[in-house]
């Protein structure tokens, strides 16, 4: 086994390369939800037309996993990385470059979905490098750390291109962000150039066929299920993160509070929570970090119910609700990259992926409900049940099914 762990970190890439490559996905998201939304409605903007505008940046993201199999069987991770990132960064260029008019939108419109359908072959190589060039027992930190890329790049990247537009020329914020794109190719030289067998000896057709059966052969293990179970259920969604600046006023908490919050003091909290939560996925059991860090951030919700209602328990409550979501994040990829093995990387990792975005959508809805009937109290308590019940199923079928013989282990390509 020594010799076996010494095999593998000689083949491995260091977590930390996957933060970077990481970074242009939440740059370009975060210039567009931040900086573009900013601009956008100080130049007299509706907050209707501002909003069907991320709107349209995230759409693309909830269908990716159909155009996934391109990145499994055509050309190599790198090269589709590398066409993907400066294609991310032309996107951000010219957005900064068209003017933020009314008469512009239509432009705008078309950039920012081209932007973002750019951004899913970014990281769908990206995950591919992730599941071929990690060793079984650093999958926990290279999710970590390509989940602090995400997190940290959306609020650090938005607010460092939003505050150079404010204080420098209003162009200077996104020509830097397409710089940054560029440079965060630069870990790609210690991944190998690595072929496609399945085109190289069948058709591309077969190469689909084949891609097919590898997602059947996870889904139908017990493994799979588990993972599919445990994604579906409302653990460690992060909803309420969504509503913080909906319920501030309950907390007496100003617009700059929430700003801060919300903004870079969020983002570097999840940051940490993303390393935290992937270093402890590698020393303990995946799903178990993944069903805990749920726990601990309903213990949270709840202790924030309980709380004098202040603008620092806000504060406090807020980071520290964030630092959980991070762990939560890197729990996700991290369990993720466990289940899939290498077979097919980019179509499975993206497949748990959507699934991963049902409970975050239904949570924020039913939030919403509850706080609208009990109040933010009932919101937050309402969260906690929600997310004990779930914690309570999946450990239920964890062990009803734990008699069962499994399916063999998918092997790797």
């Amino acid at each position: 086994m020594p010799a076996r762990i010494d095999a593998e970190t000689e083949r491995s890439a260091h977590p930390f390369a996957f933060t970077i490559l990481y970074l242009p996905f939440g740059m370009a998201a975060g210039y567009v939800s931040v900086t573009l939304v900013y601009l956008l409605s100080h130049a007299g903007l509706s907050v209707e037309r501002v909003a069907a505008l991320v709107t349209l940046q995230l759409l693309p993201q909830t269908w990716k996993v159909l155009w996934a199999p391109i990145v499994d069987t055509t050309l190599s991770a790198r090269r589709w990385y590398l066409i993907s990132t400066v294609t991310t960064g032309l996107a951000i260029l010219a957005m900064t470059l068209t003017p933020s008019a009314p008469s512009s939108m239509w432009l705008l419109d078309a950039l920012v979905l081209f932007s973002s359908i750019a951004c899913t072959f970014l990281a769908m190589s990206t995950e591919w490098l992730m599941a071929h060039s990690t060793s079984d027992h650093q999958k926990g930190r290279a999710g970590g750390w390509s989940q602090a890329g995400n997190l940290g790049g959306t609020g650090l990247g938005g607010g460092l291109a939003l505050w150079m537009s404010q204080h420098a020329q209003p162009w200077s914020g996104g020509v830097l962000l397409a710089l940054l794109c560029l440079l965060c190719a630069i870990p790609l030289v210690q991944f190998e150039e690595q072929r496609r067998p399945r085109t190289a000896s069948g058709s591309y057709p077969q190469a689909l066929r084949a891609v097919g059966r590898d997602v059947w052969d996870i889904g139908r293990t017990r493994v799979g299920f588990l993972t599919l179970l445990l994604f579906i259920l409302p653990i460690g969604t992060g909803a309420a993160s969504g509503l913080w600046s909906a319920v501030a006023d309950d907390w007496h908490a100003s617009a700059d509070t929430v700003a801060l919050v919300n903004g870079v003091m969020g983002g570097l909290m999840s940051m940490a929570g993303c390393l935290a939560g992937g270093y402890a996925c590698d020393v303990f059991d995946r799903k178990s970090s993944y069903a805990l860090a749920g726990i601990v951030q309903a213990l949270c919700v709840i202790a924030m119910g309980l709380a004098t209602r202040t603008p620092s328990s806000f504060v406090v409550f807020t980071c520290a609700y964030a630092f959980i979501n991070g762990c939560c994040y890197a729990a996700f990829s991290s369990v993720t990259l466990e289940t899939i093995g290498r077979r097919s990387a980019a179509t499975n990792y993206n497949l748990l992926a959507c699934f991963s975005n049902i409970p975050i959508a239904y949570m924020t809805t039913i939030d919403g409900q509850a706080q609208g009937r009990w109040g933010s109290g009932g919101m937050l308590y309402t969260e906690a049940a929600l997310c004990a019940c779930a914690v309570l199923v999946f450990a239920a079928t964890v062990f009803l099914t734990r008699s069962r013989v499994e399916a063999a282990p998918v092997p790797a390509a």
